[in-house]
């Protein structure tokens, strides 16, 4: 539940009394936003003493303040103090309202009006629009830190991730350039393809990045039609065919051809593409893959089996979370972004599926990955 401060500023000590009375048992009952609200009172009898309250404490979230108060008056009060309110919805309570009145209060900061003599029900109305008001703004500037948050971090293990091959590939390009390897071409040959393999490494992770961001914002445009997992999974493992014969892998398909899916191709080829991709990276000499698809009902499922290094359950427990990569004696040396994974569940997600992981160290490892197949769904009229 959440509690919002209330301070009532009105001369009338049984204006203030009815309020408070009114306010010891209210609560609203938020559905469309999933919160439940309730208020705690707070009184002052003048300008002055309200001035001298929110010094001492701190602004409230809504103040039900009088227009006409002995001394300083109520938009008197807002004028002086407004700036010091940009979180505080102020509702004017009015028995003299006009429309310069109304614009000059509106002008200084006035969220609302109530007018005098007024009932509880109109207390309340007025309380329920204001308080839904300030837990929408609650929540949007909670999401905001968190974007903020994220952005933050994003842009560290970004710039993390990118420093490491930048300087390899500047340190390599340096000695090439200045000839301070000696005079033998394999040995410059070699820091060639050592830059080449770190620049490939950072174009994947930025092709990862981009993945990532447009299936998490929504921007990315679904092209949905039936896919031939066959066909994809073949596509897939020809892209991955050049260093899996580099190590002697052998990646084996075992797809029915007729077996297809609706969605997008780009979506389907994202997960086998970083599927088989970590099964021939994390796997060992003359290795296997193998790669199967089924369905069951409304459901595709993708496993993608390997006999590499594999990992521990704690291990495991990581993986499908952003910029998470193992990082031990056995995976040293081996470049990724930590993106792949994350990038595989959240395309599972849009179908409504998941992915999961069975692994045992020095054995391999065993990812499923289920899609549901919305077509089926509509063609046999279910919701």
């Amino acid at each position: 539940m959440k509690r919002l401060r209330i301070l009532v500023v009105d001369d009338e000590t049984y204006i203030r009394t009815a309020i408070e009375r009114t306010l010891e048992s209210l609560q609203f009952i938020m559905a469309d936003i999933g919160e439940t609200v309730a208020f705690d009172f707070e009184e002052a009898g003048s300008a002055e003493e309200a001035r001298d309250h929110i010094a001492d404490t701190s602004p409230p979230d809504i103040m039900l303040l009088d227009l006409k108060l002995p001394g300083i008056s109520g938009i008197e009060l807002l004028e002086e103090i407004g700036p010091s309110l940009s979180t505080t919805l102020v509702i004017m309570i009015t028995a003299y309202a006009s429309i310069e009145t109304a614009v000059r209060a509106t002008k200084s900061g006035a969220y609302d009006f109530l007018a005098k003599p007024f009932t509880p029900e109109e207390l309340e109305h007025v309380l329920q629009k204001a308080a839904h008001h300030i837990v929408i703004a609650h929540r949007a500037r909670a999401l905001a830190e968190e974007q903020r948050q994220v952005r933050f971090q994003f842009l560290s293990v970004l710039a993390h991730e990118l420093k490491a091959p930048l300087n390899a590939i500047e340190g390599f390009l340096n000695t090439i350039i200045d000839h301070t390897a000696g005079n033998d071409p394999a040995v410059y040959e070699e820091m060639l393809r050592r830059c080449r393999t770190r620049a490939q490494f950072m174009r994947k992770l930025i092709i990862d990045l981009l993945d990532l961001t447009r299936i998490e914002s929504g921007k990315k445009k679904r092209e949905l039609t039936e896919v031939n997992m066959a066909a994809i999974a073949r596509i897939s493992k020809d892209t991955m065919q050049p260093d899996a014969d580099a190590r002697n892998i052998t990646i084996d398909i075992q797809c029915d051809p007729e077996l297809s899916i609706h969605g997008d191709p780009g979506e389907i080829e994202m997960v086998f593409n970083n599927l088989i991709s970590n099964a021939v990276k994390y796997n060992r000499e003359n290795g296997r893959v193998d790669v199967r698809c089924d369905r069951l009902a409304d459901t595709i499922t993708i496993i993608v089996a390997d006999t590499g290094i594999g990992m521990t359950e704690e291990e495991a427990a990581q993986l499908f979370e952003s910029f998470v990569r193992i990082k031990n004696e056995k995976t040293f040396g081996i470049l990724g972004s930590g993106l792949g994974l994350a990038v595989v569940k959240k395309v599972a997600m849009l179908y409504s599926g998941d992915v999961s992981v069975a692994s045992v160290p020095d054995e391999g490892s065993t990812f499923t990955v289920f899609l549901r197949d919305n077509e089926v769904d509509s063609a046999a009229g279910k919701p």
